[in-house]
């Protein structure tokens, strides 16, 4: 089954082909990226199997015209690896937010556009370019079946004491504000792999899944389903991120606008695109930078990655204690797969709850599958690589086989 998955932002679309024998039995065909989606100039880089990438720049004045350009590079004689469009069975979505609506993956069709449009509000960056692509495929492959697999589905089982805040309870009935939590599909896909990894029934086990990267949230899965997770009704809560603050005293809201006369808008730029990383080490959103420039003796870059790791920390110590117990501990995304630095000096820390970490097997590590824990240790320690892909792709096959 040759399926197209896409994840598409307000500007820009990542895709990738994928022939799929089985969940496990599969090749990835292509994969690319259509960036400056809307803007003067738009560019394409796309990347077959074993040739060397190929770029160009072309008007790409909406989402449609960027997916068309897609599949006419899936079958063109000298980039193609399909002979017709003919040959593709389904298209897989990342859709960012399913709010409280859908708590698994779903075949598209117009209820199905329609929840998703009623979510647009708990993430408006994000879920109507999510509709934009579902949207453009429809009216260029009009019989191709699509799927819908959404990053929050994952964390509805959290229950009501993990989920809610505590504010006017109205607010969660009328406008449904409430813990949604996101990399739904990767914090799954990693537990499940390290857990067939470490020997461990991922069904009758403990779990804290951390996903670091840009963006980073940490996963407490407990017998196979999530009960609490850092991010929250927005993927702004949690960890220190790139260039969001993660979780901080609200009050600092009302002080920002009162003292400043900021507006919301202007609140959300800063906690937003100007916190996290960027705006504590002023060098940076990227932590290799924010990793130089502390090597080279600046003083806040190494605040920075002291924050970073500290807030990982207690999330892991809170979700140990939340589950009485955590028996595997897993590090993925962009950080967590390719910074054996952060690993760590996180789990230097984690002696306490039978963490016997391996220095050797952790040190030069980079985006490699890998037990990061000496035999016989109490709670073991992984760093895997995620692949939210092939996760869209498995969930795609499942439903429209």
């Amino acid at each position: 089954m040759v399926i197209l998955v896409l994840n598409c932002g307000s500007s820009s679309l990542k895709y990738q082909v994928l022939d799929m024998k089985s969940d496990s039995d599969y090749s990835l065909l292509a994969k690319g990226l259509v960036e400056r989606i809307g803007l003067e100039i738009g560019e394409i880089t796309h990347r077959v199997q074993g040739k060397d990438k190929f770029v160009i720049d072309a008007l790409i004045p909406n989402h449609t015209e960027g997916i068309k350009r897609v599949l006419d590079l899936l079958v063109s004689p000298d980039h193609g690896v399909l002979g017709s469009l003919k040959e593709i069975n389904a298209v897989g979505h990342r859709v960012a937010h399913g709010g409280d609506i859908f708590n698994s993956s779903k075949v598209i069709h117009s209820e199905v556009i329609e929840g998703i449009e009623k979510c647009c509000e708990l993430a408006p960056l994000h879920n109507p370019a999510n509709l934009l692509g579902i949207m453009a495929v429809r009216s260029l492959l009009p019989e191709v079946p699509q799927v819908a697999v959404f990053d929050t589905s994952f964390h509805q089982t959290m229950p009501e004491k993990a989920y809610m805040y505590p504010i006017p309870y109205e607010y969660y009935v009328r406008d449904k504000v409430r813990r949604y939590g996101f990399h739904g599909t990767s914090h799954k896909f990693v537990a499940e792999k390290s857990a067939k990894i470490a020997g461990i029934d991922f069904n009758n086990s403990k779990i804290i899944t951390c996903h670091l990267g840009n963006g980073g949230s940490v996963t407490a899965v407990l017998n196979g389903e999530a009960v609490d997770t850092s991010m929250g009704f927005t993927p702004m809560e949690g960890v220190v991120m790139g260039t969001r603050c993660g979780s901080i005293d609200p009050g600092i809201i009302p002080f920002l606008e009162s003292k400043y006369g900021m507006d919301d808008k202007a609140v959300s730029k800063v906690l937003n695109k100007e916190s996290g990383f960027l705006g504590i080490s002023g060098v940076s959103s990227d932590a290799r930078d924010v990793e130089s420039a502390a090597e080279a003796g600046n003083n806040r870059a190494q605040l920075t990655l002291d924050m970073f790791r500290y807030s990982v920390l207690k999330y892991i110590g809170a979700y140990a204690a939340v589950m009485n117990g955590v028996d595997l501990i897993v590090f993925t995304g962009g950080i967590g797969e390719n910074d054996p630095d952060t690993r760590e000096a996180v789990c230097s820390q984690l002696g306490y709850l039978g963490v016997d970490f391996d220095k050797s097997a952790n040190d030069g590590v980079r985006g490699k599958d890998v037990v990061l824990t000496k035999p016989g240790s109490k709670v073991v320690v992984t760093t895997v690589t995620t692949n939210e892909e092939l996760v869209i792709a498995q969930e795609t096959m499942k439903l429209v086989k």
